[in-house]
């Protein structure tokens, strides 16, 4: 499992924000579209039916330019860290995944992968990817064979990320 922006990917699934477990609620992406998951959220919808997808609440860190390198390696490891051992600290922040069509808009909750807040560069670039997955520029599809490949290998470091943000969005 790694997570790249707002996605946690696994060998077999893209989530945004952390993979839920249990009852845990969450929001799947797969290459026919968007499913709400756990309790008390329900639904499937296929990207031809959307007419976006948004991101609400997500937390965003902004960062300070002097520290930048050390902050994101030590940020990065914190918050890998803090999802796999089942949270050392704060729960994980909660934030809102909508879900427009034409009939209306559907708010799903998901967990933050990213217990001190998402980096700013990969929150829009994973917003930006959110829609040209609804527009269907690009396909949910690489990240699966992205996932099946590296997952494994785990988190990699913030430049690596953004790198591969911005391979999907121009794919």
């Amino acid at each position: 499992m790694a997570m790249v922006g707002l996605f946690w990917i696994t060998e077999k699934s893209v989530y945004v924000g952390a993979e839920p477990t249990g009852y845990g609620k969450g929001v799947r992406l797969t290459a026919d579209g968007v499913e709400a998951l756990g309790t008390d959220q329900e639904g499937r919808w296929a990207w031809a039916d959307l007419r976006s997808v948004g991101v609400h609440f997500a937390p965003v860190r902004r960062s300070a330019s002097g520290w930048k390198a050390l902050g994101n390696a030590v940020g990065t490891a914190i918050d890998v860290a803090d999802v796999i051992l089942g949270g050392v600290g704060d729960p994980p922040p909660v934030f809102e995944v909508h879900v427009e069509t034409v009939d209306g808009t559907t708010e799903l909750d998901t967990y933050g992968a990213a217990p001190r807040g998402y980096a700013a560069a990969e929150y829009d670039l994973s917003v930006n990817l959110l829609q040209r997955f609804v527009t269907g520029i690009a396909d949910v599809s690489a990240l699966l064979e992205w996932g099946r490949a590296h997952a494994v290998e785990g988190t990699p470091g913030r430049d690596e990320r953004e790198a591969l943000l911005r391979g999907w969005l121009e794919a």
